[in-house]
């Protein structure tokens, strides 16, 4: 495992990643490099594309970048089966993609549209697509831990309880200022005590909000220890590489689900835009974010498929060409997707408010959800 990055507030140094192409497992081929190549560039893409229209006022709310982390979500979701199911917080457009959602559904529920993965009703923050097992962004710091144990626990109570389905494990992903909510120990207490196969993954870019972790997280260059002291298997991995990455997640997972128990990831990262659109980036200085973005996860990737003749610079620029235009069009569709009509306020709940109170109507299942 790799200790590139420290778990306190984010420093360059010049050691290099350990090289993705020649320490790459034999699973690894390079059409799954290529593919993670267009993941991440496609969710780059995306990112670039909501700044703009955030900018431009066709988001509202709160809307949270996920430019540089790229190959956690793709790295991660990469290991597991389709069938898997993840939970994340609000920094969440990069996994959806990553999970298979189309960027004309993430970006239609941005804009608010009924078109939209959750037809409008959730917006940046609530990604939602059962068909490819991704039950939420989710708003509240941490809330979403105990839902990936609980989602894990429903899969093991199906297969042992139930003789139905098979061996399953949820990811549950948190940032690092999610950590020390009551929420995420009570989460890791259930799971070890009843070997719930969740894998907690700390997406750790160093900073929760604009405070850095080593100013409100005790022991913070140690966060394993979290784990750890609950007695999960614990590891911390580089999550600027992606093909070191999958090479330590791969058989974490494996064996988490075969052994039906909860793991534990201190994930190393960097966010290069701030906390939301609307952090000044006070905080830290623009050569910080500089030095990041030279140890860059595309283009680490970019540079190992090149020197090993896997893509050419013009495969690449036909790559990117395409990417631009397939966000393009996803832009195209939110703009003209339909705004959700005034009776879906009383859709999709699970009951209505008490009497007198606003809104009052009957319940009704509202428009079908587009991507059921």
């Amino acid at each position: 495992m790799s200790k590139r990055m420290p778990a306190t507030a984010p420093q360059s140094n010049d050691s290099k990643a350990v090289s993705s192409v020649t320490n790459k497992s034999n699973e690894i081929t390079p059409a799954m490099m290529l593919e993670w190549l267009r993941q991440m560039q496609l969710i780059r893409e995306f990112e670039n594309r909501t700044m703009q229209a955030y900018q431009q006022a066709k988001i509202g709310g709160f809307c949270h970048i996920y430019s540089g982390q790229e190959a956690c979500c793709v790295g991660t979701i990469a290991a597991t089966n389709d069938d898997d199911p993840i939970v994340t917080a609000y920094r969440d457009h990069g996994h959806a993609l990553a999970r298979g959602m189309t960027p004309e559904a993430c970006m239609a529920e941005m804009f608010g549209k009924v078109d939209g993965c959750a037809k409008g009703k959730g917006g940046s923050m609530h990604m939602f697509d059962k068909p490819n097992w991704l039950f939420g962004g989710h708003g509240i710091v941490s809330a979403q831990t105990p839902l990936g144990a609980g989602l894990a626990f429903a899969e093991k109570y199906k297969l042992e309880v139930m003789g139905e389905g098979k061996k399953k494990v949820s990811l549950a992903y948190l940032g690092d200022g999610a950590i020390d909510q009551g929420a995420f120990h009570e989460a890791l207490n259930f799971s070890a005590v009843h070997d719930v196969p969740v894998i907690f993954i700390i997406e750790n870019n160093g900073y929760s909000m604009g405070t850095a972790i080593s100013r409100h997280t005790a022991n913070a260059d140690n966060l394993i220890s979290r784990g750890q002291s609950y007695g999960i298997n614990s590891i911390e991995i580089d999550g600027l590489d992606i093909c070191h990455l999958y090479n330590e997640f791969k058989p974490f997972v494996d064996q988490c689900r075969e052994n039906s128990r909860p793991g534990f990831v201190d994930l190393k990262t960097y966010r290069y835009q701030g906390h939301s659109m609307s952090d000044p980036q006070k905080y830290r200085t623009k050569d910080e974010v500089d030095a990041f973005k030279d140890k860059d996860s595309i283009a680490k990737l970019l540079s190992d498929l090149l020197g090993d003749g896997l893509i050419t610079e013009a495969a690449w620029k036909d790559m990117q060409s395409e990417i631009k235009d397939q966000v393009r069009a996803a832009m195209d569709f939110a703009e003209n997707s339909p705004i959700p009509e005034a009776g879906e306020l009383y859709t999709d709940v699970y009951a209505n408010p008490e009497k007198n109170l606003s809104p009052t109507a009957t319940y009704t299942h509202g428009t079908k959800n587009p991507l059921m």
